[in-house]
């Protein structure tokens, strides 16, 4: 572990940062079962009223900490545990970065990217307009495998604000590029890569032959996907289709495309 001395002369995020990564493996442990080294958790509280700190946290955060810095002298097991992640997650929000328990993280803090399972596919956003729905599809991306994300021309950034925050850190976990419909069409027969729709009047989901390297087309909120691709789709292996029983005529996009690509992942 890194010394307190060692602590107080980073900089300011640097420090903050640290210090949550810190917190939490100190609760990990716990929950594991070990015994907590109680002179370094204090070391670590002594830094709440650092310069670095000062900085980055508001007057009301660094009250909640001190708050909480009671409570781990008086706590044990899952109850200190609790209040060790309370403070991780209380310092990565004043930092704008808040992972989820279950997140695999790096020494920054950073999602890891070398913990995904990644397989030969591609998937393809047809002018996916929301940067809610960006966001959220590169989520699911990065949980179900996919390689590379292509944009076309059209499609809200991946860098937008509202696709970040949806995305839960996966904008920079799944790699991703902008295109044409034309630059598509030529990286497909560049690749040789079998290429299908998430469109209405397909094949059911649970039929579909999916590949175990392909592309697939998951088209605009409203328009679906457009005629030039939907034509390259049907010349290879089509459209799929998610059955549905609800008064709705079609789903969400960004949940479609989870569900597919759910299918596609446990496929292959």
């Amino acid at each position: 572990m890194m010394t307190i001395a060692k602590l107080r002369t980073l900089k300011d995020r640097t420090c903050v940062r640290k210090c949550a990564l810190l917190f939490h493996e100190q609760a990990q442990g716990v929950l594991r079962g070990q015994e907590p080294d109680r002179l370094y958790l204090q070391g670590l509280c002594s830094l709440f009223d650092s310069i670095q700190f000062n900085e980055v946290l508001s007057h009301e955060q660094r009250s909640t900490l001190d708050k909480l810095a009671c409570k781990l002298a008086t706590s044990s097991g899952p109850g200190l545990a609790f209040a060790l992640e309370d403070m991780h997650h209380l310092l990565l929000g004043a930092l704008g970065s808040e992972p989820s328990d279950w997140d695999f993280v790096d020494a920054h803090g950073a999602l890891d990217s070398s913990r995904r399972s990644v397989l030969p596919h591609i998937l393809i956003l047809d002018r996916v307009r929301s940067p809610f729905n960006v966001g959220s599809i590169f989520r699911s991306a990065d949980s179900f495998g996919i390689e590379e994300i292509w944009l076309v021309e059209g499609s809200a950034s991946a860098l937008h604000p509202r696709a970040v925050k949806s995305s839960r850190g996966c904008t920079a976990t799944v790699a991703y590029r902008y295109m044409s419909e034309e630059t598509v069409e030529e990286e497909i027969e560049k690749r040789s890569l079998p290429l299908f729709a998430l469109e209405l009047g397909g094949r059911e989901i649970g039929e579909f032959p999916f590949p175990s390297e392909g592309a697939a087309v998951i088209g605009s909120e409203e328009m679906g996907v457009s005629p030039y691709l939907l034509g390259l789709c049907d010349r290879s292996l089509g459209r799929l289709s998610i059955a549905m029983a609800g008064t709705k005529g079609s789903l969400n996009v960004s949940v479609a495309t989870g569900i597919m690509l759910h299918r596609w992942f446990t496929t292959c």
